[in-house]
């Protein structure tokens, strides 16, 4: 579609408007102005696709960016800035193959403009940092300078510049490093000191000129410069942490005290909650009774402005998870709540539990005003608490997918009494977990403050709890658990013949048979269909590393001296709660729910050759801590069957570096 410059009707000026406000600083905004626009009306302008990526970019939230310039995309694919984004949304979220890809693009069409050449040599220095071996990381550092140079050479922009001089000190060339830190620093000095030096520029600048000095190794210079960035960049996540990176880098080269400039960089927290219910009236030993709730508020208001907190994921249930929100809305920060089940279904359990308490209000209120609020089962309680274990993981997973791409701290904090009453998916069991992978939870310990408040002493562990949650009576023969599902098919089956069918029975099939047999991650339940495959796993780890050893197996064979077709696997992966049963047709173990259907409809949506996963299986990776697998985002895919829309990863393989 070629870019048209009609009027903007009155939707797209007042959105725009509201975009170029430098007070609409809100995520949540954002995130309502999107989920509310209409396509066709958006569909012949691309400045408000720019405008508003541009925005969430700066606020540290590349997947979201990646959604909006991606739509864009498919109506002007041939808006150079809209692709410039979308390659800027996949190297700050991680994918930095992906980034590069469309970059190469750009610049094979001719486009030699220093955002374009600045962004490809970006992508080469992330690659160094990803870099297997010495070898290869110097490859791109040379090429991630070339390009830089090229663009200085080119524009004369002192982004370029300051990135070239940066490069040339990793690449052992101080002089050169020196000489172009000392132009820059000539160059920015005149533009700030020209009227209109303000906003986004005046932040680059004086950022640039910060890493000028470090270069020059004028350390006091540069604290003073980067304390000038980080008052003008307050709230620019994006930025700050670009800068930080770079600072980073040149320190370490250096081999200086880092602490004098870290410190100015320090990015507010990402805090993942959890916490008790206010009692129910009828529960006989008070833990959280009503009356606590002032001293509950104050001390989670507290511990948060003590963490610096900027970011919240929690439930959202009456209590703790409430005063939570409302505390990090308060302090400006941005939340997300993750619920087990629908949101009415969840109020109605969860948050109308006292007769005339104010917490529905409450509860819609800190609702409305999340950044995403994720129900993580569309069924309600019939898994039992395994849903709460869920939206636990859920919750761990996604907090720590933004802290890692704001590289700031995750920290868990926690309302507690101490006890280990909740079962799966309590507070207990989030304690237990985090500290099991080695997180330093703070706790704010409610049976202290029940102690402070009513002089209650602790009750005896055979007292009777009534609130516990209800939950449905599970089938007998049914086991509700936490699973990781494979499904995978042929790419061309249909088109084998009959003498190829026993073929590829004996060698694609014998082959899946001897690698779930012998490898390291072998499935719990194996099943097929034709060239249909259906594999269940412990772990996301197993799943994940299972799905790329077959596909490296499958791309490694020479299926012609087989009698066979080229053949190329299409895997897709979700994680969530199944039922482990007895099949009673086949008497074999089986795993079914509505989580087997979600997992059955990324397949046919998977590229040949590739290994697709759920928005569910990535957070899942992040909260168990599998640093040999990367989720790098691929956009909202509409999954087979009319299923629906859903955030996609493409699974790899994590290298380690050299």
């Amino acid at each position: 579609m070629e870019e048209t410059f009609a009027p903007l009707n009155k939707e797209l000026a007042n959105v725009l408007r509201l975009l170029r406000d430098p007070a609409n600083q809100s995520l949540a905004l954002l995130q309502g102005l999107w989920r509310a626009h209409d396509p066709d009306t958006w569909s012949g302008n691309s400045e408000v696709f720019i405008t508003l990526g541009e925005r969430i970019l700066k606020l540290g939230e590349p997947l979201f960016a990646y959604d909006v310039v991606d739509e864009g995309i498919k109506h002007f694919p041939e808006n150079v800035q809209l692709r410039q984004l979308l390659a800027l949304a996949l190297a700050r979220s991680g994918a930095t193959g992906s980034a590069n890809a469309v970059l190469v693009g750009l610049y094979q069409e001719g486009h030699r403009d220093e955002e374009t050449i600045g962004l490809l040599a970006r992508t080469h220095k992330d690659l160094a940092g990803e870099a297997a071996d010495a070898s290869e990381r110097i490859t791109h550092l040379r090429q991630a300078y070339i390009f830089y140079a090229q663009a200085y050479d080119s524009t004369g922009g002192y982004w370029s510049a300051i990135n070239a001089a940066t490069l040339a000190l990793l690449l052992g060339d101080r002089e050169r490093a020196a000489a172009l830190a000392r132009e820059i620093t000539v160059h920015c000095r005149e533009k700030l000191g020209q009227t209109g030096a303000a906003g986004g520029d005046r932040y680059w600048l004086l950022s640039t000129l910060g890493e000028a000095s470090l270069l020059l190794r004028n350390w006091s210079e540069a604290e003073e410069w980067y304390r000038q960035a980080t008052a003008v960049g307050l709230g620019d996540w994006g930025s700050l942490q670009s800068t930080r990176r770079n600072a980073r880098l040149l320190m370490q080269q250096l081999d200086v005290d880092r602490s004098r400039i870290e410190r100015l960089f320090e990015l507010p927290s990402v805090v993942v909650f959890a916490g008790h219910m206010v009692d129910r009236p009828d529960r006989e030993v008070p833990r959280f009774p009503p009356q606590l709730e002032p001293a509950v508020d104050n001390a989670i208001r507290q511990r948060l402005k003590e963490l610096s907190a900027g970011f919240g994921f929690a439930s959202a249930a009456c209590g703790s998870d409430i005063l939570f929100h409302e505390a990090i809305l308060d302090m400006k920060g941005e939340t997300h709540v993750v619920l087990p089940y629908q949101k009415e279904l969840f109020m109605k359990e969860s948050v109308d539990i006292i007769r005339g308490a104010n917490w529905i209000e409450r509860y819609e209120h800190v609702v409305a005003r999340a950044v995403e609020v994720q129900e993580v089962s569309r069924q309600s309680q019939t898994n039992g608490n395994v849903l709460y274990e869920f939206a636990n993981l859920m919750l761990h997973g996604l907090a720590s997918v933004r802290a890692e791409q704001l590289d700031t701290k995750l920290v868990p904090l926690v309302v507690w009494d101490g006890k280990s009453g909740d079962g799966a998916g309590g507070t207990a069991s989030a304690v237990e977990r985090w500290q099991r992978l080695g997180l330093g939870v703070e706790i704010i310990d409610l049976a202290e403050i029940l102690r402070g408040c009513l002089h209650v002493t602790s009750p005896s562990a055979a007292c009777r709890d009534t609130s516990s949650r209800q939950t449905n009576e599970v089938a007998s023969g049914f086991t509700p658990e936490i699973r990781a599902l494979f499904f995978a098919d042929v790419e061309g089956f249909s088109k084998l013949n009959d003498e190829e069918i026993p073929r590829f029975v004996d060698h694609l099939l014998g082959l899946v048979a001897r690698l779930a047999n012998e490898s390291a991650y072998r499935p719990l339940m194996k099943n097929t269909w034709g060239d249909g495959l259906y594999l269940v796993f412990s772990n996301v780890r197993d799943a994940g590393q299972f799905a790329l050893e077959l596909c490296n197996s499958v791309r490694s064979t020479d299926w012609s001296a087989k009698g066979l077709p080229n053949i190329n696997l299409r895997i897709g992966l979700h994680a969530g709660p199944v039922y482990s049963c007895t099949d009673p047709v086949t008497r074999r173990l089986n795993y079914v729910g509505p989580h087997v259907s979600r997992a059955a409809r990324i397949e046919p949506i998977t590229p040949a050759g590739q290994v697709y996963a759920s928005q569910e299986f990535a957070a899942l990776a992040a909260a168990e801590s599998v640093k040999e697998l990367r989720c790098e985002y691929v956009g909202q895919t509409a999954m087979a069957e009319k299923y629906g829309t859903f955030g996609t990863y493409v699974v790899r393989r994590r290298h380690k570096t050299g």
